[in-house]
C-alpha cells in the first residue's frame, strides 16, 4: 500500500536547473517543428496579449506622476506583466521568448533554418496582433480615457521611443530580453500555474520599470501612439512610420536577439546541456 501510494504521488517540488534546461530543449524542438498556420495564430494571441498588457500600463501610467518615480514604474512595470502571464499560461508563441529556441538548436535536436523560420513567422504573426489591438483600442476610444489624458500618455511612450539612438535601443533591447527570457527560464521550474505567474511578475516589472526596449510592446506602444496623435489633430509622427521599423523595431530586435538567445539560452545550455553531449547523454 505505501509502495502504491508512492507511485501515485503528484511531485510538486521546482524544477531545478538541470531539468529546466532539459524542458527548454523540449520546449525548443515542438516549438520549431510547428505547423506554420498553427504558429501564426498563437503568434497573432501572443502579440494580442502583450498589446493588453502594454495597454493596460498606458492606463494605469496615465497620472502616475502624482506619485514618487520608483513607485509610479514599479506600478506600471506590475501590470504590464499581465502580457506575459497570458502568453506563458495561456499558450502563445512570442517572438522574444522563443529566442530561447536556440538551446534545441546548439544541442543539435533543431537546425538553424527552422529556428530562422519559427522567428519570422512568430515575429510577423505578434505585429499582426499587437498592430490590430492598437487599431481596435483607438476605435474603441481608450485614448479618450481621463479626459484624453490618456491618449498624451501614449503619444509620450512613443515620442520617447522613436527619440532613442539605435546603439541605445539595441542596448535597451538586450537588457530587456534577458530579463523576459529569464521570465520565462524561471516558469520553466514550476508546477502549477501560481508558480509560474510568480516567476513571471518579478522580472518583467523590472524590466518596464527600468525604461527597457521590447519590440513586441514597440509594436502597440507606437502605433497607439500615432493614431492617438493623429485623433489630437498632431504632425509629430507624420511620415514616421519608416523611422518606426529602421531606427527603433530593427535596433530593439537586434538588442532582443542577443539578450535572450546568447545571454541566456546560449549561457544555460553551455552549463547546462553541453556537459551532457560531452559525456555522451546526448544522442
Amino acid at each position: 500500500m505505501v509502495q502504491a501510494a508512492d507511485e501515485n504521488r503528484v511531485d510538486v517540488d521546482a524544477l531545478m536547473p538541470p531539468s529546466m534546461a532539459l524542458k527548454a530543449e523540449a520546449v525548443g524542438v515542438a516549438k520549431a517543428s510547428m505547423a506554420a498556420d498553427r504558429l501564426f495564430v498563437l503568434a497573432v494571441l501572443a502579440g494580442a496579449f502583450i498589446a493588453h498588457g502594454a495597454l493596460f500600463a498606458i492606463v494605469v501610467g496615465t497620472g502616475s506622476d502624482a506619485l514618487p518615480f520608483g513607485v509610479g514604474r514599479l506600478l506600471v512595470g506590475a501590470v504590464f506583466s499581465l502580457g506575459l502571464i497570458l502568453v506563458v499560461i495561456g499558450g502563445a508563441e512570442l517572438f522574444t521568448g522563443n529566442n530561447l529556441i536556440v538551446m534545441a538548436w546548439a544541442s543539435g535536436k533543431v537546425s538553424a533554418g527552422a529556428v530562422l523560420r519559427n522567428w519570422a513567422i512568430v515575429f510577423v504573426g505578434n505585429f499582426v496582433g499587437a498592430l490590430g489591438t492598437a487599431v481596435l483600442a483607438w476605435l474603441a476610444g481608450v485614448h479618450t480615457l481621463a479626459g484624453g489624458a490618456v491618449g498624451w500618455t501614449a503619444i509620450g511612450i512613443a515620442q520617447h521611443k522613436l527619440a532613442l539612438g539605435f546603439g541605445e535601443a539595441v542596448a535597451l533591447g538586450i537588457l530587456c530580453n534577458t530579463l523576459v527570457c529569464l521570465a520565462i527560464w524561471l516558469s520553466f521550474s514550476a508546477r502549477t500555474t501560481t508558480d509560474r505567474i510568480l516567476a513571471i511578475v518579478p522580472p518583467v516589472t523590472a524590466f518596464v520599470a527600468s525604461g527597457f526596449e521590447h519590440s513586441i510592446a514597440n509594436m502597440f506602444f507606437v502605433p497607439m501612439g500615432m493614431l492617438a496623435e493623429h485623433t489630437a489633430g498632431g504632425s509629430h509622427f507624420a511620415n514616421q512610420w519608416g523611422s518606426f521599423f529602421t531606427a527603433n523595431l530593427l535596433p530593439v530586435s537586434i538588442g532582443n536577439i542577443i539578450g535572450g538567445a546568447l545571454l541566456v539560452g546560449a549561457v544555460y545550455w553551455f552549463v547546462y546541456l553541453k556537459p551532457r553531449r560531452s559525456a555522451g547523454l546526448e544522442p
